[in-house]
């Protein structure tokens, strides 16, 4: 399945630096606004060990890891929602995303430019949490004058479930708050909800970008965003983007490693951000293993054997008979599909199948 997502933030906080990182594109990255003009995208693998691990035990053909599309979205600045600045091209790049990854400045340094004159994250995520919704409240408003008459007068029953999604959304909006911390029970309501595509309620990732000494821990400054977001239903990371383009440079792994290590890092922020991504739009991934590739395949957590089969090829979901399913942890332990089969660890599954994260699938159909 398809996954993308967006870049934003101001102008001049590391947006393109990060991109850069995360992508073989190169964005143009520079120390004035609107650097990047275009909405650029590039694509970037899902880190996963598993598929090296069990690359050592099958020898295939090749490796290939799931992989998320980034776009590095044009800076926004106050007065997007009406046209300001390069608004709304913004606007219409990031309604086409799934999630968004929101680069805040959370660093001092008098030789970067900050367009609003001064650091402050918190301001700065207002700033483009207020345009963001000052459209989302413009698209309601337009839809609530489509679909009141038929609610009220024509007795329309899906148009009164849409009216009251759209009227709590609307009332949420107006007390400066965005659509992802409403919420609906019936899957009516949230089928409604997610017709209206509203930009606020996308998942979002808030990444702090800051200096290299303070990107283990953080600083006072990612201290007040993550109070500042402590309510929504959102995720931070901390991330110094030029350490993470010190770390592309490096041709070797070794090399990459021992850098991290210098830094007192685990992992690097790269690698942290996808998986958080991951994690906030609950995907996970399955493996398939064979002599031509070792391949990994996104899919939504709580999705059955069929889905997920689906997700290979629409026929092998409209004729999926059954799936043979090894867990990660038995393919290493035994060390070959055989094995497996030999020790009774290969299970036969049906159509209910919740299938886990990191299960190596074979699929059965017929069509």
């Amino acid at each position: 399945m398809a996954l993308k997502a967006g870049i934003v933030g101001l102008p001049n906080v590391g947006k393109s630096t990060l991109f850069n990182c995360l992508s073989s594109a190169k964005a143009q990255a520079a120390n004035f606004p609107f650097c990047t003009i275009d909405a650029q995208m590039g694509q970037v693998s899902v880190p996963d060990e598993r598929l090296t691990k069990l690359a050592e035990i099958v020898h295939p053909g090749r490796i290939v890891p799931a992989v998320c599309d980034i776009v590095d979205i044009a800076g926004l600045v106050k007065g997007a929602s009406r046209g300001e600045g390069l608004g709304n091209q913004f606007l219409a790049n990031i309604r086409e995303c799934d999630a968004i990854i929101h680069v805040l400045r959370c660093f001092d340094n008098d030789n970067i430019v900050h367009v609003d004159g001064s650091v402050n994250p918190v301001r700065d995520k207002e700033i483009i949490d207020l345009e963001l919704q000052l459209k989302d409240l413009e698209t309601i408003e337009g839809r609530m004058q489509r679909v009141q008459k038929a609610a009220r007068v024509g007795g329309d029953k899906q148009a009164k479930i849409e009216l009251d999604v759209l009227e709590a959304y609307k009332a949420a909006l107006l007390e400066g708050k965005s659509a992802r911390t409403v919420s609906f029970e019936t899957e009516d309501e949230q089928a409604a909800a997610r017709g209206l595509f509203l930009l606020t309620a996308k998942p979002v990732l808030y990444v702090c970008n800051v200096d290299d000494k303070s990107a283990k821990e953080g600083n006072a400054h990612t201290r007040a965003l993550a109070e500042a977001v402590k309510d929504e239903q959102a995720e931070i990371l901390i991330i110094s983007a030029q350490t993470e383009a010190d770390i592309a440079e490096l041709e070797s792994y070794e090399e990459k490693q021992m850098f991290l290590e210098d830094m007192g890092l685990e992992e690097s922020g790269c690698n942290r951000l996808i998986k958080s991504i991951y994690h906030l739009l609950n995907l996970q991934t399955f493996i398939t293993a064979g002599e031509m590739e070792v391949k990994a395949w996104t899919f939504q957590k709580g999705w059955k054997a069929p889905q997920c089969a689906g997700v290979i090829h629409t026929d092998f979901e409209k004729g999926f008979i059954r799936a043979q399913v090894i867990k990660y942890e038995d393919y290493i332990r035994y060390g070959s599909e055989a094995a497996v089969r030999e020790a009774g660890k290969m299970a036969v599954e049906g159509k209910e199948y919740l299938v886990q994260d990191g299960d190596i699938m074979h699929f059965l159909f017929n069509v």
